[in-house]
């Protein structure tokens, strides 16, 4: 993996915008991200020779569909990928850098089915008895406890384990929120306390309301190139520095044996492996936060504090009066909302707002000379990533007030 080291790079992105409903299909989400992506890096279409992507629930939009949709004349690549965004995005990487292609585009949608929510099961007349828990995840499996299920048993035990409370899990929607009012396409923007927290309504203990992901409708693209290609382009190139992807055996839920040892701290440990910055350097940190217990475990995971001590690390880099985390004064943590505020986007959300901080473009919560960034995607199980991207020349610092 280390062969692939700023090798490739993130050339274009594009957005179909995050809203909790859209009158629109998911195909055309879909094309309007994938067609701002492309023109976003200077390309047409003649140009893109691969397509991976997906969705969320149902798999998404098939790469042959977005072929045929965009009329894409000549592609030597394509392969459908399940959520979260590294899983294309490793996918797209690895084929530009092994000579398959040269231009990917890597897409993905949120699209929330009509049947999903139980109050729409009710207005269709089905029935109700394998309905949704109201948090978009199922119980229609006695066998195992997965998503929300499983998360929220998980959380317990990390709390009762290491002696913790729920006010450790705050720290992150919390910061969430604060971020999201700088961001104009986050999808829930209004203030929220360490009361408002508390008051909100349990899901599933301990889980609250805003200790998981927003639901929403949206897409986002990105143009994957070779970096001499980038190089050429219109746009900052970001280069992919280091990826890795995570897994241990047993990898469900209900079979892990020790919150030690997760898919989680082995993306980290290779991540740590095949890259050259780490976090010391980098200038943003985006750790995956669809459910709050995987974004405050990321802290302990990555080496930032040992296990158990998340919450108090995260209030000794509080900025009292921004009313966010700021680590060591300066990095911010998943500053355009994430997950729980500007929608759960299974990472694309987190890689965009990556790339636009590098490219100096993420307007009012534009970092100070960011030039590398941390991601996090996916959670403890079966789907943990991770992801070093850098900007190839730093940034200007800015002008003193």
């Amino acid at each position: 993996m280390t062969a692939l080291k700023d090798t490739v790079a993130i050339s274009g992105i594009g957005r179909s915008p995050y809203r909790r409903d859209r009158d629109v299909t998911e195909l055309s989400m879909v094309t309007d991200a994938v067609i701002e992506a492309i023109r976003d890096a200077g390309l047409t279409r003649d140009a893109i020779d691969g397509v991976v992507g997906g969705g969320v629930l149902t798999g998404g939009v098939d790469p042959a569909t977005v072929v045929s949709a965009l009329g894409l004349p000549q592609v030597t690549f394509w392969a459908p990928c399940k959520p979260p965004i590294v899983n294309a995005l490793m996918s797209a990487v690895h084929a530009v850098a092994s000579g398959t292609c040269r231009a990917v585009v890597v897409y993905h949608s949120m699209y929330r089915l009509a049947a999903t929510p139980f109050r729409a099961r009710a207005a269709f007349g089905l029935p109700d008895g394998r309905a949704s828990t109201g948090d978009g995840h199922t119980d229609s499996e006695p066998w195992g406890m997965f998503g929300s299920t499983g998360y929220a048993a998980w959380a317990a035990r990390y709390l009762a384990e290491f002696g913790r409370t729920r006010d450790d899990l705050s720290l992150i929607p919390r910061n969430d929120r604060r971020n999201a009012a700088d961001n104009p396409g986050a999808v829930i923007q209004a203030p929220m306390s360490h009361d408002d927290y508390l008051a909100a309504r349990m899901i599933r203990e301990p889980l609250c309301l805003y200790d998981m992901d927003v639901p929403i409708d949206g897409a986002d693209a990105f143009v994957v190139t070779a970096a001499d290609l980038a190089a050429d382009l219109p746009t900052v190139p970001v280069l992919v520095h280091a990826l890795a992807m995570g897994m241990t055996a047993h990898p469900e839920e209900h079979l892990t044996a020790d919150i030690r040892n997760t898919g989680q701290q082995v993306a980290a440990a290779a991540l740590r492996a095949r890259s050259d910055l780490w976090i010391d350097d980098v200038d943003v940190f985006l750790p995956y936060d669809g459910f709050s217990i995987i974004a405050l475990r990321a802290f302990e995971s990555y080496g930032f504090c040992a296990d158990g001590e998340a919450g108090d690390f995260l209030r000794d880099n509080w900025d009292a009066e921004q009313g966010r985390i700021l680590l060591r004064g300066r990095v911010p943590v998943n500053p355009h909302g994430g997950s729980l505020s500007e929608g759960g986007s299974q990472g694309a959300g987190h890689l965009r707002e990556a790339v636009v901080q590098l490219r100096g473009t993420a307007d009012r919560r534009q970092v100070d000379g960011a030039a590398s960034a941390l991601l996090a995607p996916g959670g403890f199980f079966f789907n943990a990533q991770a992801v070093v991207l850098r900007r190839e020349a730093p940034l200007p610092a800015a002008a003193p007030a």
